[in-house]
């Protein structure tokens, strides 16, 4: 499930004011599975881990610290952190341990398979963490299409009035949707343009990878 939120993250650069400039306040699009998940996964992990800190003998404190040290930051990184920033004139991902910034203009498509990925012009992919795709939930909106499709066939002989309530799509692919449109909406405005760019999210690596260098060198000195 995602969760679509309208506020602005970061500081936007100075824009025009006035009654006729346009809305540059971002939508985030966020999985509520992913971080209730990630919470529950954290107390555990927490709840474990202080309890071996502080009652544990010998080397269990070390080797829970150093535990607690390589895992909080990858649990982070795959459930509470993943989100897709969305406005005018960028799209903004932030994915576990990246976080690619693509201007509409050099966002060249958005594609939905067994992940939800967005292709730049340069031909670079990149998968949207935050928008899981639930294959079972797109089989069930496509029934669901098939089978208005064939009750508006019949009703229409008869002059049925009414329109025929279209089937509900999965959160993900809502936003996508949403997103493609908008796409093809900026594309070629002018302050969509740019270069796309990336970063490496180091506060999140570099603390899973010293967790990990300590609790194998606590492991291999047995």
């Amino acid at each position: 499930m995602t969760s679509p939120e309208h506020q602005s993250p970061d500081p936007e650069p100075t824009k025009p004011t006035g009654s006729a400039a346009p809305q540059y306040q971002d939508r985030i699009y966020r999985s509520l599975a992913g971080i209730v998940g990630g919470v529950l996964l954290l107390a555990v992990i927490g709840w474990l881990g202080v309890d071996a800190v502080f009652a544990g003998e010998g080397r269990t404190p070390w080797l829970a610290l150093a535990a607690m040290l390589f895992l909080v930051p990858l649990i982070v990184a795959y459930t509470l952190r993943p989100a897709v920033y969305v406005n005018d004139d960028r799209l903004r991902v932030r994915n576990p341990f990246r976080v690619i910034v693509l201007p509409w203009g050099q966002v060249a498509s958005l594609r939905s398979g067994f992940t939800n990925e967005v292709f730049a012009e340069s031909g670079a992919k990149y998968q949207l963490w935050a928008l899981p795709v639930s294959l079972r939930a797109r089989s069930k909106a496509n029934r669901q299409e098939a089978r208005a499709a064939a009750q508006a066939a019949r009703e229409g002989g008869r002059g049925a009035g009414g329109a025929v309530e279209g089937p509900r799509r999965h959160e993900s692919d809502r936003a996508m949707a949403e997103m493609r449109e908008l796409h093809e909406r900026r594309q070629g405005a002018e302050a969509a343009q740019g270069e796309a760019t990336v970063r490496w999210a180091y506060e999140i690596a570099a603390p899973a990878v010293a967790g990990a260098v300590l609790l194998a060198v606590l492991l291999a000195v047995g």
